[in-house]
Protein backbone atom coordinates (compact mmCIF):
# COMPACT_ATOMS: atom_id res chain seq x y z
CA UNK A 1 0.00 0.00 0.00
CA UNK A 2 2.87 2.54 1.11
CA UNK A 3 4.90 2.13 -2.68
CA UNK A 4 1.12 2.63 -4.21
CA UNK A 5 0.89 5.58 -2.13
CA UNK A 6 4.19 7.08 -2.85
CA UNK A 7 4.03 5.94 -6.59
CA UNK A 8 0.47 8.27 -7.19
CA UNK A 9 1.81 10.97 -5.03
CA UNK A 10 4.75 11.14 -7.51
CA UNK A 11 2.11 10.78 -10.12
CA UNK A 12 0.32 14.32 -9.45
CA UNK A 13 4.09 16.20 -8.62
CA UNK A 14 4.94 15.08 -12.04
CA UNK A 15 1.55 16.08 -13.83
CA UNK A 16 1.80 19.14 -11.71
CA UNK A 17 5.07 19.62 -13.25
CA UNK A 18 3.65 19.14 -16.95
CA UNK A 19 1.01 21.43 -15.92
CA UNK A 20 3.45 24.38 -14.90
CA UNK A 21 4.94 23.77 -18.02
CA UNK A 22 2.33 23.86 -20.29
CA UNK A 23 0.98 27.05 -18.41
CA UNK A 24 4.71 29.38 -18.17
CA UNK A 25 5.94 28.22 -21.22
CA UNK A 26 4.02 26.84 -23.98
CA UNK A 27 0.66 28.74 -23.25
CA UNK A 28 0.86 31.43 -26.35
CA UNK A 29 2.91 28.78 -28.44
CA UNK A 30 1.24 26.28 -30.85
CA UNK A 31 1.32 23.32 -28.41
CA UNK A 32 -0.50 25.35 -25.85
CA UNK A 33 -3.01 26.70 -27.96
CA UNK A 34 -3.77 23.02 -29.52
CA UNK A 35 -4.40 21.29 -25.89
CA UNK A 36 -6.49 24.37 -24.78
CA UNK A 37 -8.03 24.67 -27.74
CA UNK A 38 -7.49 28.50 -27.97
CA UNK A 39 -6.81 31.14 -30.82
CA UNK A 40 -4.13 32.89 -30.58
CA UNK A 41 -5.64 36.21 -29.91
CA UNK A 42 -7.21 34.48 -27.06
CA UNK A 43 -3.92 32.42 -26.05
CA UNK A 44 -2.00 36.38 -26.16
CA UNK A 45 -4.26 37.94 -24.14
CA UNK A 46 -3.88 35.50 -20.81
CA UNK A 47 -0.55 34.52 -21.23
CA UNK A 48 0.29 36.29 -17.89
CA UNK A 49 -2.62 34.68 -16.41
CA UNK A 50 -1.45 31.47 -17.37
CA UNK A 51 2.18 31.65 -16.20
CA UNK A 52 0.78 32.91 -12.77
CA UNK A 53 -1.13 29.44 -12.79
CA UNK A 54 1.65 27.78 -13.45
CA UNK A 55 3.78 28.61 -10.61
CA UNK A 56 1.04 27.64 -8.83
CA UNK A 57 1.36 24.27 -10.03
CA UNK A 58 4.78 24.16 -9.83
CA UNK A 59 4.31 25.05 -5.95
CA UNK A 60 2.35 22.48 -5.66
CA UNK A 61 4.58 20.05 -7.36
CA UNK A 62 7.44 21.57 -4.99
CA UNK A 63 5.41 20.44 -2.06
CA UNK A 64 4.73 16.84 -2.88
CA UNK A 65 7.92 16.40 -3.70
CA UNK A 66 9.27 17.27 -0.43
CA UNK A 67 6.54 15.45 1.06
CA UNK A 68 7.85 12.45 -0.31
CA UNK A 69 11.67 13.17 -0.06
CA UNK A 70 11.04 14.05 3.94
CA UNK A 71 8.54 11.18 3.65
CA UNK A 72 6.06 14.13 5.57
CA UNK A 73 2.86 12.35 5.93
CA UNK A 74 1.12 16.03 7.06
CA UNK A 75 3.06 17.48 4.33
CA UNK A 76 1.80 15.18 1.24
CA UNK A 77 -2.13 15.11 3.03
CA UNK A 78 -1.46 18.71 2.71
CA UNK A 79 -0.56 19.41 -0.56
CA UNK A 80 -2.38 16.62 -2.43
CA UNK A 81 -5.75 18.13 -0.35
CA UNK A 82 -4.77 21.39 -1.92
CA UNK A 83 -4.66 19.63 -5.88
CA UNK A 84 -7.81 18.19 -4.53
CA UNK A 85 -9.83 21.60 -3.87
CA UNK A 86 -7.94 23.24 -7.35
CA UNK A 87 -9.40 20.12 -9.29
CA UNK A 88 -13.24 20.86 -7.66
CA UNK A 89 -12.64 24.58 -8.27
CA UNK A 90 -11.55 24.00 -11.65
CA UNK A 91 -14.44 21.76 -12.67
CA UNK A 92 -17.24 23.66 -11.46
CA UNK A 93 -15.77 27.15 -12.70
CA UNK A 94 -13.62 26.26 -16.11
CA UNK A 95 -13.74 22.58 -17.27
CA UNK A 96 -15.49 19.30 -15.45
CA UNK A 97 -12.14 17.27 -17.56
CA UNK A 98 -10.41 19.24 -14.50
CA UNK A 99 -12.04 16.69 -11.83
CA UNK A 100 -10.49 13.89 -13.43
CA UNK A 101 -7.41 14.88 -14.59
CA UNK A 102 -6.52 16.83 -11.57
CA UNK A 103 -9.00 16.52 -8.45
CA UNK A 104 -9.46 12.38 -8.74
CA UNK A 105 -5.36 11.47 -9.19
CA UNK A 106 -5.23 13.77 -6.45
CA UNK A 107 -7.89 11.86 -4.78
CA UNK A 108 -6.55 8.65 -5.11
CA UNK A 109 -3.06 9.41 -4.11
CA UNK A 110 -4.48 11.31 -0.39
CA UNK A 111 -6.41 7.59 -0.09
CA UNK A 112 -3.29 5.60 -0.25
CA UNK A 113 -1.52 7.66 1.92
CA UNK A 114 -3.96 7.71 4.24
CA UNK A 115 -4.88 4.42 4.18
CA UNK A 116 -0.99 3.32 4.22
CA UNK A 117 -0.70 5.29 7.21
CA UNK A 118 -3.17 3.12 9.13
CA UNK A 119 -1.15 -0.23 7.57
CA UNK A 120 2.20 0.86 9.04
CA UNK A 121 0.51 1.79 12.53
CA UNK A 122 -1.88 -1.63 12.84
CA UNK A 123 1.76 -3.43 11.86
Amino acid sequence: MRLAAQFFVGLVAFAHVGFMVLEMFFWDHPVGRKIFNMTPEVSSSSAVLAMNQGLYNGFLAAGLVWGLWAGRKDVKVFFLSCVLVAGIFGAATAKITILFTQGLPALIALVLVLASSKDSAQS
